[in-house]
């Protein structure tokens, strides 16, 4: 259910905010339940009657990230209804945001992103250079797997040592590329420009899709990681394009890398988001102390 007010309200986080496609429709289905779910709308509601409303999500088995997603969208409602002067007083101060219990990104080990890509190397022909290049690149600079996917070739043909990622919200920022990456992309080129039709145009992307005009598939990737992840004895589960950003930030962390250059480098506007690889980190870190230290092991 949406009303003209909410309309507005998208409309502003369109224009001014320049909120994403996906952002502006989970904005959306929050509000309308919101506005179906609060007694009288949500232009008429006092406190008590949005603070049911909230009570009830938990009731309904919503999960404490979707509970905080739709109290974040009330409240920059209600924010903005009262700078349109729609409303004098904000029914949705009091709301407290949900307690989520921590829930740690997955990653991998060095020693696993070796066999991974020893395993995708291994692989017959272009195939296995394009999936060693893809995850280089992945691990070697975290760039989230729309960001990979959608590089441009003419982006690396000089062989950069950093590259420009257009990233959420359209902020740009440098992405590194070691050594290892940069080899691995180099090999690509020359197999991709020696696998090129003639009189066929190049395609502009890096990573071009074997099918139409556009670049390889988040899905395709994923598949490919699978299948490289089983070869090296991997748990597949355990292993995505995501994983190894994870990776990439975990790693640096365990090296000594300041927090706050991990968090310019994944792109993350909030540093409390980079902040969950310092517990992935410490927790790999206190294992490896239990089981290497002799007056911690247990045997």
């Amino acid at each position: 259910m949406t009303t003209p007010q909410i309309e507005a309200f998208l409309e502003m986080m369109a224009v001014e905010r320049d909120a994403s496609p996906h952002t502006l429709s989970a904005y959306g289905r929050d509000l309308a339940d919101a506005e179906g779910g609060v007694e009288g709308g949500l232009m008429a509601a006092d406190e008590t009657a949005v603070e049911a409303w909230y009570a009830s999500l938990g009731a309904r088995g919503l999960s404490p990230a979707t509970q905080s997603r739709r109290r974040a969208a009330v409240r920059q409602f209600y924010r903005f209804a009262l700078g349109e002067g729609w409303r004098t007083d904000d029914p949705s101060r009091r709301l407290d945001a949900p307690k989520a219990a921590r829930s740690l990104p997955r990653t991998l080990g060095a020693d696993e992103i070796e066999r991974l890509l020893a395993a995708s190397a291994a692989r017959d022909g272009a195939a296995g250079i394009r999936l060693v290049a893809l995850v280089e690149l992945a691990y070697a600079s975290g760039l989230r797997v729309s960001e990979l996917l959608a590089l441009r070739v003419e982006a690396v043909r000089r062989d950069p040592a950093w590259l420009i990622v257009r990233g959420k919200g359209g902020k740009e920022r440098l992405a590194p590329l070691n050594g290892s990456a940069r080899e691995a992309v180099r090999a690509w080129l020359l197999a991709r420009d020696a696998g090129r039709k003639v009189a066929a145009p190049d395609s502009p992307w890096l990573f071009p899709s074997p099918v139409g005009k556009s670049h390889l598939t988040p899905r395709r990737f994923a598949q490919l990681l699978d299948q490289a992840a089983i070869d090296a004895g991997i748990d597949p589960v355990r292993v995505s394009p995501h994983v190894l950003r994870h990776a990439f930030a975990t790693h640096l962390l365990e090296g000594g890398a300041d927090l706050r250059i991990v968090q310019t480098l994944l792109g993350h506007a909030d540093i409390a988001t980079t902040q969950i690889y310092t517990h992935v980190a410490t927790d790999r870190l206190a294992k490896m102390v239990r089981s290497k230290h002799p007056l911690a092991r247990d045997d």
